[in-house]
């Protein structure tokens, strides 16, 4: 395969930046809007065969999430090499990178089902003792760890559709999977239609099959649609330059995701002394917050491979207008989500079939937390946009302040101090630090690999006519 092939002029290089944006991210934020919304059915359905089984499902999550963290993790680190070596016109390099891709995914996801059949039991063991709350998360992760592969694979090749600007063909495949889940959810936990009642297990079948949908879709519309990568199976061999690229930005990708499973875990430890219902209650707000959050995900989602084509293709002037575009769009979605859980908390608790306590607990809790989502909104954009210039760790690390480093330790000396009421203002300190860092460390970035390519432009930026 000819390293020179181009197969069409690709619009990250071209498209005024406005149109670029919107048409990048518009599919990201869809997708992961629905993808966000399963996870809210599933709770919302679950929450109906009672509050412990609510709660299994919480304890849970930050396995689900461990497993997403590594599936995006190993797929945004190929998203970025593929953008970047696409952007500099090696398109048959680019099938190699994308043949390592999935292999990587398929034995990550080997890894997971291994976890789920030796150390599910122990992992549930570190939370509850309660035998129902126990049996019930039990049964929950074992059908979504043995049948993770569909995850890890849907994933990938919903980036190789990515990385070459197809965000729309990625959201069609998320979307199908996400659908699926919804409609099987009610189904196969109340058994209508002529199913059995499978109770939690059924809510865990309907998202493993979501998941399969998902997985075949993308790989189905990557081997039709997509022209710029064409996977390297004859005479492939895996090269650990490649692997190591991939990983340079995946595992700080990875980690970053990662420790919103470490600080679910984290906090869920904290909160399990004063009650059962307020783990049950911070389940659902982190699944409210990752529903608000998916648009400004999107959006830095669609600057990696916009970024990473355009520094490819030594266009810095591009890359400056983009991350500049991008900033005030996520802080409007921002904003939007303070109203929203400033005016309705009792409202978006009452979704869950949330009793008094969780209500009293909630509530406030809601108003406190939305205050900082205007500084989360600057983070997430200004990790994603320097991830799409090769580094990870500021993503990372940004990500590591708000969710872990200062936000855990802060929030159980609050407990300690006041109590649960005083908990949630350990957010307003963690955004905080963090929106500090990713101003900083992304500036100093910039400095260093995109002012140099404005200046070789001179005073007429790179595919700026419009």
């Amino acid at each position: 395969m000819s390293s020179q092939r181009n197969p069409s002029v690709n619009k990250m290089g071209s498209m005024p930046v406005g149109r670029l944006v919107v048409s990048m991210s518009v599919p990201l934020m869809l997708s992961l809007l629905v993808q966000s919304l399963y996870n809210i059915v599933d709770s919302i359905f679950v929450a109906r065969i009672s509050e412990n089984a609510l709660t299994a499902t919480s304890l849970a999550y930050p396995i689900q999430i461990f497993m997403i963290a590594v599936a995006v993790g190993t797929s945004v680190g190929v998203n970025s090499l593929l953008s970047r070596t696409i952007g500099a016109k090696k398109f048959g390099e680019a099938g190699a990178i994308a043949t390592t891709g999935l292999l990587l995914s398929a034995l990550s996801s080997v890894v997971f089902i291994l976890l789920g059949v030796f150390c599910r039991r122990g992992f549930i063991a570190l939370f509850t003792t309660d035998p129902e709350i126990s049996a019930y998360c039990e049964q929950y992760l074992l059908i979504c760890m043995l049948f993770c592969s569909g995850t890890f694979i849907e994933t990938m090749c919903q980036r190789f559709l990515q990385a070459v600007g197809k965000t729309f063909l990625s959201m069609v495949s998320l979307v199908a999977g996400a659908l699926t889940n919804i409609i099987l959810d009610p189904i196969m936990i109340f058994g209508l239609l002529g199913f059995p009642r499978l109770g939690i297990r059924g809510a865990a079948i309907a998202t493993v099959i979501g998941q399969w949908v998902g997985m075949f879709v993308a790989l189905a519309l990557h081997l039709k649609r997509n022209r710029e990568i064409r996977l390297a199976l004859r005479g492939y061999r895996l090269s650990r330059r490649t692997v190591a690229e991939i990983y340079k930005v995946g595992v700080p990708t990875a980690i970053t995701q990662a420790l919103g499973s470490i600080m679910v875990s984290a906090f869920n430890s904290i909160l399990m002394p004063f009650s059962s219902t307020a783990v049950a209650f911070y389940g659902v707000y982190y699944k409210l917050q990752n529903f608000l959050f998916m648009p400004m995900n999107g959006l830095g989602q669609a600057a990696i491979p916009i970024v990473g084509y355009n520094y490819g293709d030594g266009n810095g002037r591009r890359i400056k207008e983009v991350v500049c575009t991008m900033l005030p769009i996520g802080g409007g979605i921002a904003i939007l989500g303070t109203i929203l859980f400033m005016a309705f908390p009792r409202q978006l608790l009452e979704l869950f079939a949330a009793s008094e306590d969780m209500l009293s607990i909630g509530i406030p809790a809601l108003r406190i937390i939305s205050v900082t989502f205007v500084l989360s909104s600057v983070t997430i954009i200004l990790g994603y946009a320097a991830s799409g210039l090769g580094n990870g760790l500021i993503n990372m690390i940004g990500t590591a302040l708000r969710q872990l480093i200062v936000f855990v330790p802060l929030a159980y000396l609050f407990a300690k101090l006041g109590g649960i009421s005083y908990v949630w203002f350990s957010v307003w300190i963690a955004e905080l630090a963090a929106v500090c860092y990713a101003v900083w460390s992304s500036s100093r970035e910039f400095r260093r690999k995109v002012r140099p390519l404005i200046s070789a432009e001179g005073p007429v930026a790179k595919g700026t006519a419009e």
